[in-house]
């Protein structure tokens, strides 16, 4: 099979522009909104992955998203695994107020949540890029 550079770069290119809004948003201590763009870009970039080899990715998980890339190509994706749990654990409640008993998302995340966050949307990016070398 072909790999579709098309379809892999349109969804990568959207990935890399989602990270750059949660690196201002980090700048901008929305630290809520950092964690879940940083969620956001790595589905993108892992979708991007995906479609690039012909699947077609479906949901918002990423673990889901991850076990399908490892299923296909029998790819290794150990050394991004803890990252995507950890990004996964970003994507409701940085969103809802009913996520928490009380108060609201953006008083439950902190610079340190934003930061690790990122990085782990860096390494996931990077591990895919790598793919294509």
């Amino acid at each position: 099979m072909v790999f579709d550079d098309t379809e892999y770069n349109r969804w990568l290119k959207q990935a890399k522009n989602t990270l750059e809004g949660a690196n201002k948003d980090l700048e901008s201590s929305q630290f809520n909104w950092a964690c879940f763009k940083a969620h956001q870009a790595t589905e993108f970039a892992l979708k991007a992955i995906l479609y690039g080899f012909g699947n077609t990715p479906f949901g918002h998980s990423l673990r889901n998203l991850g076990l399908k890339l490892s299923q296909i190509k029998n790819i290794d994706i150990s050394e991004i695994y803890d990252c995507i749990l950890l990004l996964d654990r970003h994507y409701i409640p940085t969103r809802y107020a009913d996520s928490f008993s009380e108060g609201a998302p953006f008083e439950y995340y902190t610079e340190k949540d934003a930061i690790e966050a990122i990085e782990c949307a860096k390494k996931i990016m990077k591990f895919i890029e790598e793919m294509r070398k």
